[in-house]
Formats: structure tokens, sequence, C-alpha cells
């Protein structure tokens, strides 16, 4: 072989993948067609308010309000579900016992279970005369028709997010660390909090993002048990939908673009985290 010929192979070596340019090209263009075209043609129906104009809408205190209600109540259902979705996992991967493999089924309904039906069961079940709800009341908790609910509407939705994002990471964990680690002294608390958790970060901050990206979009499940009271329990979402039915269509997509900016900012730094926590992993 030349020198000319090696220096050719080198400088153009050959794709493991068999048609990279016709796949990459697909990729692209479904894309382009799915995401890109309509998050543009989002952008572009909301140049037609000058700006002083958006300014209005997206400042006005209605909207504030549902998009705090919005984001701020999906980023605490994200962090519970990471918690919670954590315990879940440990107990499901780690423990045998009894109608397990039912559990673990029970955890992907909110996968399957149509958003409007959720919806009805947690009303019908947090309602002032529901079975959870007239307890509450009755110590002064009310749920349905406040905040409170549709908080509980994102964790129910969030959790199956969170709990099939890390169970498969913590099953292809090697257990060989842990008793490692317990063998040189560490407490059952210590080896989940130095050796499991670190391992699991990247995962964790994965099942949260997917969490808060479904909760800040959901709708369905929320409208029931929310009470959509204006500047009290209203969410970002319907008053997108009230909007376009008073045919203030600008308006609407005003909303939607700071909804879609601000998730791409959290969403961007929450992958961010996930990044440095890999490279933080891999570096010890």
């Amino acid at each position: 072989m030349t020198s000319l010929s090696v220096v050719r192979s080198r400088a153009a070596p050959k794709t493991v993948i068999p048609g990279f340019g016709i796949t990459f090209g697909l990729t692209l263009a479904w894309l382009s067609l799915i995401v890109l075209i309509p998050l543009a043609g989002l952008f572009l129906k909301t140049f037609e308010l000058t700006w002083d104009q958006f300014i209005g809408v997206v400042l006005s205190t209605r909207v504030l309000n549902a998009l705090k209600i919005s984001f701020g109540l999906s980023l605490v259902a994200a962090a519970i579900n990471t918690v919670f979705g954590f315990a879940v996992v440990w107990a499901l991967t780690r423990y045998e016992f009894p109608g397990r493999r039912i559990f673990d089924a029970i955890v992907d309904i909110p996968f399957a279970l149509p958003t409007a039906v959720a919806g009805i069961a947690l009303t019908t079940l947090y309602a002032p005369n529901g079975w959870l709800g007239a307890p509450l009341q009755a110590i002064g908790i009310k749920v349905a028709y406040t905040p409170l609910g549709i908080l509980i509407a994102m964790i129910f939705i969030g959790l199956p997010f969170v709990v099939r994002t890390v169970q498969p990471v913590l099953i292809d964990l090697e257990t060989e660390l842990e008793e490692a680690a317990a063998s040189l002294g560490a407490n059952r608390w210590q080896v989940i909090t130095k050796v499991v958790v670190p391992t699991l970060i990247p995962a964790l901050l994965t099942g949260f993002a997917l969490a808060f990206a479904r909760a800040v979009g959901e709708y369905g499940s929320i409208i029931f048990i929310a009470g959509n009271l204006p500047n009290v329990s209203e969410i970002a979402p319907l008053l997108i939908i009230i909007r376009l039915e008073e045919f203030h269509y600008a308006d609407a997509t005003a909303i939607a673009v700071v909804m879609l900016v601000a998730s791409f900012i959290l969403l961007f730094i929450i992958n961010g985290l996930q990044r440095w926590s890999e490279k933080r992993s891999a570096a010890f």
C-alpha cells in the first residue's frame, strides 16, 4: 500500500453504519417536519403582535400567575417524584416480596391511563365528599380545586418517568460495590449516599427532567381537579386553550412561546448538570 493511500484511508475512515448519509438525511427531514417547522410557525405567529403587545400579554397578572402555577408546581412535583421515585425503584430492585411484579406493573398505569380518566379519578377521590377529600376537609386541608390538587395530579402523571429511567441503571449497578463499602465499615445510609446515589445522579436528573416536562405540558388530568380559577388554580396550558376559544390566536402563541423558551432553558440547565455529573463520575 502506498503512502498516499494510507493518508487517504486515515483522512476518510469508513463508517461502521451503512447508509449514514441517507439515515442522517431522513432523520433531519423527519425532525424538521415534526418538530422544527411547527415550532418555527409558532414563533412566526407571535410576530403578528408588536413588542409592546407581546409584553402586555405575557406580563399580565393572569398570565404570570398561570405561568407561576405551571412551572412552580411542576418543579416541586418533579422534585418529589425524584425522591420517592428513587425509593420505589430501590424497593422494586433490591427486595423480593409478594406482589412485587404487580406493584412494578402499577407504576406504568399513568402511562396507559387516558389523562381525562386520571383527572376524573383524582377529582372523585379528593373532592370534598370523596374518600380522601372528606377526611382531609375535616382537618382543614382542601385538595380539589386548589393548587395542592394540581400538585397531586402532576405527581401522579410524572412518577413513572423517574422510576423507568432510574430502574435499569440501578439494576445494572454492581452490588459488589455496595458490599465492598459495607466491608470497609460503611453503614447502610453511607452506602446509599456515597456509593449508590452518586452513580445514579445522571439517571435521576434525566427522570427529573422528563417528569418536569410532562407536568408543565399536562392538561387533561389537571383541569378536572384544578377548578380553573383565574389567578388561583389556572394553569398556563388551559389559558392557551381559553385564548384560542376567544379567537385570540396571537395571544395564545405568545403564552406558548414563553412556555417553550422557559422549558428549553430549564431543560438545558438540567442536561448541563447531567453531563457534568457524568463527567465527574467518570473522573472518579
